[in-house]
């Protein structure tokens, strides 16, 4: 695990669909990927699974309480998509994954354990984005 990563620490995505956002890491997962949460209802981002190297700790904290969390690797395993023929690929009726209610109920309850605890400040501070403009270099600034 990289230095300075502890659970609660807050961490800036740098790749995939939510880079640039700030998320709190929960755990380190049996694969080595590290479990992070946004918490969803502050800035929008899932649980979801992220690589250590797509990530770069902050020395924020944000204290979860002893909070328990029984995810696992099973936990975002995708159900086996049937194959399809050519003249089905272009059907309009196409059906999108949505997330089960068992997903959202446990999205609900683990992030309510880090809200909980956590400052009006530190609630801003996650949901800014963090972006680099003109003058800004990487290896100067202290995260």
């Amino acid at each position: 695990m990289g230095k300075g990563l502890v659970p609660g620490s807050v961490l800036i995505l740098l790749a995939g669909r939510f880079r640039g956002r700030r998320a709190v890491f929960l755990k380190q997962l049996e694969s080595g990927l590290l479990l992070v949460t946004g918490p969803y209802a502050v800035n929008g981002v899932p649980l979801r699974r992220v690589n250590q190297r797509m990530c770069i700790a902050t020395s924020a904290k944000v204290d979860l309480k002893a909070a328990k969390y029984e995810v696992t690797d099973a936990y975002f395993k995708r159900d086996a998509a049937k194959k399809s023929k050519k003249d089905e690929m272009f059907t309009a009726g196409k059906d999108k994954s949505e997330m089960s209610a068992e997903k959202k109920s446990g999205q609900k309850k683990m992030d309510e354990e880090v809200v909980k605890g956590m400052a009006p400040d530190m609630k801003g501070y996650l949901k800014a984005r963090f972006s680099l403009s003109a003058k800004m270099y990487p290896h100067e600034l202290k995260f």
